[in-house]
């Protein structure tokens, strides 16, 4: 079993652990309640230029603990400050020590759009997600069937939140477009075994239709890297550990963007 496979099978018993506190029918009722959401994280990803959504994490299963110290709204607000386009936090608990507060209190205290970043296993996580002040959620083609990948499309337009779907090779791309995605993201990071090959964006890019917004993750190092995603003709670039690690996020942020 990979990793990945041992994160949906935990997050299918954390799922069951929600439902025990507040049931499926409290949740779907909470979140329909709420105004519709107006899609900020698409508006967000669309603009001219390169949009950035930068990573709030603590830790990951391939790099271990990431920040000890882990002041998440500040961090968050500095990006923000930064020029950051669009937040991904996140909330799964046991391999990357999220926390669900992590995306209520940011998403409170911060303007720009936060995408829900978790392993989504059942539609109670999507209601959750609204509830907790989510913009958008993370859709995981390796661990969603085709049935699932449409059902929860439709259901995050439903509630006015984006969905954004990730992929990591050819046959993942056609099954995101088949269930109507309008954010791929392609994810450089190999999440069966961890491995980071910079040039998957750019072989799956001529794959994705110009309409739908292509989103390149994980593995950026450095500003070269920015200028090749760029230059593949991305429309968004999901940015973690190196801004993370940074004592300044700020400045880093910015030599990133090449200011």
């Amino acid at each position: 079993m990979t990793t990945l496979d041992k994160i949906a099978e935990r997050t299918k018993l954390r799922v069951a652990r929600y439902k025990e506190k507040i049931s499926p029918n409290q949740i779907k009722t909470q979140a329909l309640n709420l105004p519709r959401g107006n899609f900020p994280f698409e508006a967000a990803l669309r603009q001219p230029e390169l949009s950035f959504i930068c990573e709030c994490k603590k830790a990951s299963p391939s790099k271990g603990l990431i920040a000890e110290n882990f002041p998440y709204v500040d961090i968050t607000k500095a990006y923000e400050a930064a020029g950051a386009d669009a937040i991904s936090i996140l909330t799964e608990p046991e391999f990357f020590l999220g926390d669900d507060k992590f995306l209520f209190e940011i998403s409170a205290q911060i303007s720009i759009p936060c995408l829900r970043k978790d392993f989504v296993v059942d539609e109670y996580m999507i209601y959750q997600a609204k509830v907790l002040g989510a913009s958008a959620t993370l859709l995981i083609c390796a661990i969603l069937d085709d049935i699932q990948l449409k059902n929860f499309i439709a259901l995050c337009d439903e509630l006015g939140l984006s969905a954004l779907v990730e992929a990591h090779d050819k046959n993942e791309i056609k099954r995101a477009i088949k269930a109507g995605a309008r954010i791929i993201g392609v994810n450089n990071r190999n999440l069966k075994d961890f491995s980071v090959d910079m040039d998957n964006a750019k072989r799956l890019r001529e794959l994705v239709p110009r309409e739908i917004i292509f989103v390149s993750e994980s593995g950026v190092k450095n500003s070269d890297d920015i200028k090749k995603i760029r230059e593949l003709g991305a429309d968004a670039v999901l940015i973690g550990e190196i801004l993370m690690r940074a004592a300044d996020k700020k400045s880093k942020l910015a030599e990133l963007k090449g200011l």
